[in-house]
């Protein structure tokens, strides 16, 4: 059995629906339930997996085998993808990347799984909190406050950094990563994203026909998930990592027509049992 995870950094607004709605909220994005986070749920995940690998190498055995049939499991499965890096408005500067305790430590289990080292230790900020690399004194996130604790993250942000195709943004993540304790996470994760207003006009007179409000994660999130193949399939991810040679990028969710759900893929190889 061989494993990997990937990383997906959104490079526009992402749009994983669910068929719920959620209070004014059309069309929420999709959420794991435990936690209220959100996520990209592993099935859409393979989806958008098969449909790329579909036209690169057109229908066929290969493309069934790797990803199997309606009554035939695939060579690989594919997880969840998991938020851990959520971009926040700071009106005190430019702004951060806040993460959490639990998302780290999730993280860490998830390396752990796939084989790969996870070796760093997880900062746990008290409540009104936030650990960063370098300030003091007090900082805002969107309109809440919080005290600046100043540590080495040194090890987490390489921890992360295998995460993050483009090399200016693991260079840039080293001054605006933000670790909040759980609960202040939570806020953001529920209240901090886009709700955008859409509506479909009438032909002739352009009049209001449908109007609906739609949640989405905003670009520069980054989101993770373990691919894992079946004993004697391990051929399987030479072939959907040689997907990614020429165009490393993927496109999640929904909204395609206009621009949504691109991420940039990156891939870590792990171990073998």
């Amino acid at each position: 059995m061989k494993s990997a995870l990937i990383g997906l950094l959104a490079e526009t607004s992402l749009h994983p629906g669910t068929e719920s709605s959620l209070g004014a909220i059309d069309l929420p994005v999709a959420r794991e339930v435990a936690t209220g986070y959100p996520v990209i749920v592993g099935s859409s995940l393979k989806g958008s997996l098969r449909d790329m690998a579909q036209n690169v190498w057109g229908k066929g055995k290969t493309l069934d085998l790797i990803f199997g049939m309606q009554d035939n499991a695939g060579a690989v499965s594919v997880s969840d993808a998991r938020i851990l890096l959520l971009p926040v408005r700071s009106l005190t500067g430019h702004y951060k990347w806040v993460t959490c305790t639990y998302l780290l430590e999730r993280y860490q289990r998830d390396l752990q799984l796939a084989g790969l080292s996870a070796g760093f230790d997880v900062p746990r900020p008290e409540k009104g909190k936030v650990v960063v690399s370098k300030g003091q004194g007090q900082i805002f996130l969107e309109e809440l406050s919080f005290i600046m604790v100043e540590q080495d993250i040194s090890e987490v942000l390489e921890g992360i950094a295998g995460l993050i195709k483009h090399q200016s943004v693991r260079h840039r993540i080293t001054g605006q990563l933000a670790i909040l304790n759980d609960d202040d996470f939570s806020y953001f994760a529920a209240y901090g994203l886009q709700v955008t207003a859409r509506n479909q006009l009438a032909d002739g007179t352009k009049t209001s026909k449908n109007l609906w409000y739609e949640e989405t994660i905003p670009p520069d999130s980054l989101f993770y998930a373990l691919l894992i193949t079946r004993s004697g399939r391990e051929e399987a991810f030479e072939r959907i990592n040689g997907l990614f040679d020429q165009k490393p990028y993927l496109q999640v969710g929904g909204n395609e027509t206009i621009g949504q759900g691109w991420c940039v893929v990156s891939w870590l190889n792990g171990g073998v049992d």
